[in-house]
């Protein structure tokens, strides 16, 4: 079939449904829109996804990380990255939500490999931070800033961004403030976090504010059920409610 003859038929196909010629321009997808597309297809016919939303408190998570970010000769961590540390974390509290299923059986993960959705020119990547769980969040703030930087330049090597135990994906900088992931195979879940917002709440007998986020947790009902997915997100959120975990061995 000629190019011509492609154009035509696609032509006559849109001509179909109320697209009539000349209201468009056809950009052909590269390899990489091709991948997405199959992939997130495949994930989404073939995987049975449900989601699990919670709200979590961010007050003590924003002030310890000021106080980090404000010491002398300190290493700035952003909130995702401390989202990644956290993850990773729960992850291995709740060894049931680390898991992949195959035909053959479940497979348990030794450690969190935590991937990073990255909107990128023409898609997504996601480059992955390998046994987080061991890992400084300073440390990971630097991996994931030198990952972003080599995903933006299409410089990352196939075992920087295929694998990996679990993803987050984070559209809070957009003020996005709740959404669902589809799933990135063979992992069994994947956190959407939305943007921080501010919420009244009752302190004391008196009216006060607090900032909170939305996170939902896209899970494999082959892999994990409802409780776990709940456990973990418990997990979750007790370590960005109460965060010091999350810096020990941070340094400068």
């Amino acid at each position: 079939m000629t190019t011509d003859t492609i154009d035509e038929a696609l032509a006559g196909r849109l001509e179909l449904i109320g697209l009539p010629r000349g209201s468009y321009a056809v950009k052909p997808h590269d390899r990489l829109r091709r991948v997405i597309a199959q992939r997130m297809t495949e994930s989404a016919r073939d995987i049975p996804h449900f989601p699990l939303g919670m709200e979590i408190g961010l007050d003590a998570l924003l002030a310890a990380r000021a106080a980090h970010n404000g010491g002398e000769g300190a290493a700035r961590v952003s909130v995702n990255d401390l989202v990644v540390k956290a993850a990773a974390l729960a992850l291995i509290e709740v060894p049931e939500a680390n898991v992949s299923y195959v035909p053959e059986g479940m497979l348990q993960h030794a450690h969190a490999d935590v991937a990073v959705a990255v909107a990128i020119k023409g898609g997504l990547m996601t480059p992955i931070v390998r046994e987080a769980e061991g890992k400084s969040v300073t440390a990971i703030a630097a991996e994931l800033k030198d990952l972003a930087d080599r995903a933006q330049r299409f410089r990352l090597q196939p075992d920087e961004y295929t694998g990996g135990t679990f993803t987050v994906s984070n559209l809070g900088m957009f003020g996005v403030t709740s959404f669902g992931s589809i799933i990135n195979p063979p992992q069994a879940a994947i956190l959407s976090v939305g943007a921080a917002r501010t919420r009244p709440v009752l302190r004391d007998g008196a009216l006060a504010e607090e900032q909170v986020m939305t996170v939902t947790l896209t899970c494999d009902h082959r892999a994990l059920d409802g409780a776990t997915g709940a456990r973990w997100l418990k997990a979750f959120r007790a370590l960005i409610e109460a965060p010091a975990r999350l810096f020990e061995g941070a340094g400068a």
